[in-house]
């Protein structure tokens, strides 16, 4: 497979992942096109609705390597996005009455403005969601104070946790994962979080190890939270089931593993048109570390923007935007397979 490396780090090239996901290749396994299943149900062109989330990459740069990441982050990315650009973004949202805002990266907590950026996202009057991987909590003793500046500003806390074993959450996220996710998740309930009545929600996140699709969300919470009471005394609040979407290192591994195929049949065979009808990119705004705008963060990762004469931050538009039409391709059929996949959890 064609790749890009630095400092030994294999990062896609988002040319050549959109070269695998084009219509010759859908061709090639006799796959139909995503923009064709919308049509059959009558929702292509695929239109934006009242925007409920302003979802911000801060940055690339993180303290784990996963291997699924479809951001590519890891500790030798230099893409942060600056105040500057921070502060093009709070113009924005002052414009609108956009209720939540995303916060992910990479590791977002790795931003030197992070803190500042929280801080004045909440004095607008929003709520803050802050994707957490858990481990950048006992990364440093920078860090260690991370859950109580969480619960000083009302930040909801979305974190990462493959399984409830240490086997499968380090096979997929490294050695060591599960115990400092462990330690990182009893910082978090100790100041409340996941407490009932306290207020302070805590949700955790499952996507699959391998090439298929995630169990029933249901099931998995009911699972997640009987064990990790049993276990470890942890509890939270919601347990959000993702598919795994075919972009960035997750293709890779299929390609690699020879997977990508079957799993694109698995997708397509699974499409399910209510699921298709709340996909979160038709609720959704997603800005780059740079200030670029896309319909979804996973397009952001092919480098496919919106498509809109608006395509910064900088310039934004909001009667514009809602005149789009949100850009589709193969890897859409991850967010409507099943139940549907979104980042928070199943649409359908």
């Amino acid at each position: 497979m064609k790749s890009l490396k630095a400092n030994g780090h294999q990062l896609a090239d988002s040319a050549f992942q959109l070269t695998v996901l084009r219509q010759e290749v859908a061709e090639t396994l006799h796959l139909p096109l995503f923009h064709q299943k919308l049509t059959d149900v009558g929702l292509f062109p695929l239109r934006p609705v009242a925007p409920a989330v302003l979802q911000i990459n801060v940055g690339k740069m993180c303290n784990q390597v996963c291997k699924h990441c479809h951001v590519d982050a890891g500790p030798d990315r230099k893409e942060i996005m600056t105040r500057a650009t921070m502060q093009e973004c709070l113009d924005a949202l002052a414009q609108t009455d956009i209720p939540t805002v995303d916060l992910t990266g990479g590791a977002p907590e790795m931003n030197p403005d992070f803190r500042w950026f929280v801080e004045e996202i909440t004095k607008l009057g929003r709520k803050v969601l802050v994707r957490c991987n858990l481990t950048i909590i006992v990364a440093n003793k920078k860090y260690y104070d991370l859950p109580e500046f969480f619960k000083a500003n009302g930040v909801e806390v979305a974190s990462s946790l493959p399984f409830y074993s240490a086997s499968k959450t380090d096979s997929q996220r490294g050695d060591g994962v599960f115990e400092d996710s462990i330690k990182a998740l009893r910082m978090l309930n100790a100041v409340g979080y996941g407490q009932e009545g306290s207020g302070l929600v805590l949700n955790l996140v499952y996507n699959p190890a391998g090439a298929f699709l995630p169990g029933s969300q249901k099931g998995l919470q009911e699972q997640f939270k009987r064990v990790l009471m049993k276990d470890f005394g942890i509890v939270f609040n919601e347990l959000f089931a993702i598919t795994n979407i075919p972009v960035s290192r997750y293709l890779d591994y299929l390609i690699e593993s020879k997977n990508y195929a079957g799993y694109m049949e698995k997708l397509v065979t699974a499409f399910n048109p209510v699921a298709a009808e709340g996909v979160m990119c038709r609720s959704t705004l997603s800005v780059g570390w740079d200030g670029g705008l896309y319909d979804c963060d996973f397009n952001q990762m092919l480098d496919l923007y919106v498509a809109s004469p608006v395509q910064h931050i900088r310039d934004f538009d909001a009667e514009a935007l809602a005149r789009r039409t949100i850009v589709v391709n193969q890897h859409c059929y991850g967010c409507t397979a099943g139940s549907g996949s979104s980042c928070g959890g199943v649409t359908a």
